[in-house]
């Protein structure tokens, strides 16, 4: 087992790996900007070591610096959390060359899976259902124009490098095929380095379904149920659940089935997540795989009981998964919201300031991941996730009014600072959420419905008690 592990990442995720850490009796390095130095986890981890200015590419982004600090405090092995280098294979792979594990998939599997056009040939390959689309990446938007009359619309234009819902559009006619390409290869260029793009027919009234996996190196695989992550904006996801409801056991187990045949089909190693599209006539196919530890992860553990980065960690020290398929069961209902310094009224703009106020709500069966404290800032330079707001019950009725009453006790303020909670309680109060007959279209359809996206407690119509 590692003595000391170095976690290149900020907010609420390096916290969750830094105690993990403590768990297991190993030395936790943070690294911090300029901006986090009172951060919550610089605070908790064993050493902190200043990596750079605010910009994420000077700070969390910056592999030299991350690198020497890691050998500077004599870290075994660096955690990469989500975003940022996480799913980075050339990170990984100078990680090696220093004599630095990486806590996550091998290079070569990374390199792979992290190439979506790639991705989507080998998994074909190993027999998992993928979209009609293209075959690897588009030479042109001509290409693209070409193979969309194919297909049929609507399509997708998606980024070969993409991930995390940026870098996508969707395309619903001829004529509006090489704008889009233009603005979504700029965006890939931009945001990933890499303006590759590949197209593939969109799914309308479409559910999110995935699945979680882990992988040893002694060559189990297992997966550990499925989460419906359908509530999303704009490819972000906002509400997430597991099991996910009103799924056919048979289609249940196909799913699940599909990610693991798929995870060793390429010698995937640690923690990793295929994600579906769900057609109305229960069909499922393909989007993508995540090479890395998700932003949901809890719901998955609330319901089997797995602490999934505890088995990153010890994947990554060669040893074996600590459960076995037929232990992993899936108990109750666990539902995941995440609240955001954004102001739904505004289209959702960041609405970042000092929290004044922070009192994170409890009770039974509620987990609270954030990094948040009162006089924290919620600066301008990375993603505005203020708090995880996770619940179990043991059933959707019992979780949805958990987690009601959860987000009803949030105190969140401060000047400038408002959050999505009254329109997390406003879509759980949804007829369409509330009967598990939603969609990815809800949040669009709703916010069409109420110009603005208006923030009302959807269970009183009285304005949010915070946010």
């Amino acid at each position: 087992m590692f003595s000391t592990v170095l976690i290149a990442n900020r907010g609420e995720i390096a916290l969750r790996v830094a105690r993990a850490c403590r768990e297991l009796g190993i030395a936790s390095v943070a690294v911090y900007s300029t901006a986090d130095r009172d951060s919550a986890v610089v605070r908790f981890a064993d050493r902190a070591v200043h990596i750079g200015p605010p910009p994420s590419k000077s700070s969390y982004l910056s592999i030299p610096a991350i690198v020497e600090a890691a050998l500077q405090t004599g870290a075994q092995a660096i955690h990469p959390g989500y975003g940022f280098l996480s799913e980075d294979p050339d990170f990984a792979e100078i990680c090696e060359s220093n004599g630095l594990v990486f806590i996550g998939p091998p290079p070569h599997v990374m390199q792979q899976l992290g190439d979506k056009a790639v991705a989507r040939t080998v998994m074909a390959q190993a027999g998992l259902p993928v979209l009609p689309g293209s075959t690897g990446a588009l030479g042109s938007a001509a290409e693209a124009k070409e193979l969309a009359q194919q297909v049929g619309y609507p399509v997708i234009l998606k980024a070969v490098a993409g991930g995390g819902g940026r870098g996508m559009a969707v395309v619903r006619g001829a004529d509006d095929l090489r704008l889009a390409y233009r603005e979504t290869q700029a965006h890939a260029r931009a945001v990933f380095g890499d303006d590759r793009l590949y197209l593939e027919r969109f799914v309308e009234d479409a559910r999110h379904v995935e699945v979680q996996v882990l992988c040893d190196t002694h060559g189990t695989v297992i997966h550990l149920g499925e989460r419906d992550c359908s509530v999303q904006r704009r490819h972000q996801k906002l509400i997430e659940e597991s099991p996910a409801p009103g799924l056919p056991d048979e289609l249940r187990e196909r799913i699940r089935a599909a990610a693991v045949r798929g995870a060793a089909a390429v010698g995937f190693v640690g923690a990793g997540t295929f994600e579906f599209v769900l057609t109305p006539e229960h069909e499922f196919y393909l989007m993508e795989i995540n090479c890395r530890l998700q932003v949901e992860h809890p719901v998955t553990e609330l319901v089997t009981g797995v602490d999934i980065v505890r088995e990153q960690i010890t994947i990554a020290a060669g040893l074996p998964l600590s459960v076995r398929q037929p232990e992993v069961t899936v108990r109750g209902v666990a539902m995941e919201c995440r609240v955001n310094a954004e102001d739904p009224a505004r289209d959702f703009a960041p609405a970042p300031g000092v929290l004044a106020e922070f009192v994170p709500p409890g009770g039974p069966f509620v987990r609270i991941d954030t990094h948040a404290y009162p006089g924290w800032r919620v600066g301008p330079d990375y993603d505005s996730l203020v708090a995880k707001a996770c619940v179990w019950a043991p059933d959707r009725d019992q979780a949805i009014a958990r987690m009601d009453r959860v987000l009803g006790e949030f105190r969140i303020g401060g000047p400038g600072v408002r959050t999505t909670v009254g329109f997390l309680q406003r879509t759980l109060a949804h007829p369409l959420f509330q009967l598990a007959e939603h969609t990815t279209g809800l949040v669009g359809s709703m916010l069409e419905q109420a110009p603005g996206g208006a923030v009302e407690d959807g269970a009183s119509g009285q304005p949010a008690p915070v946010g």
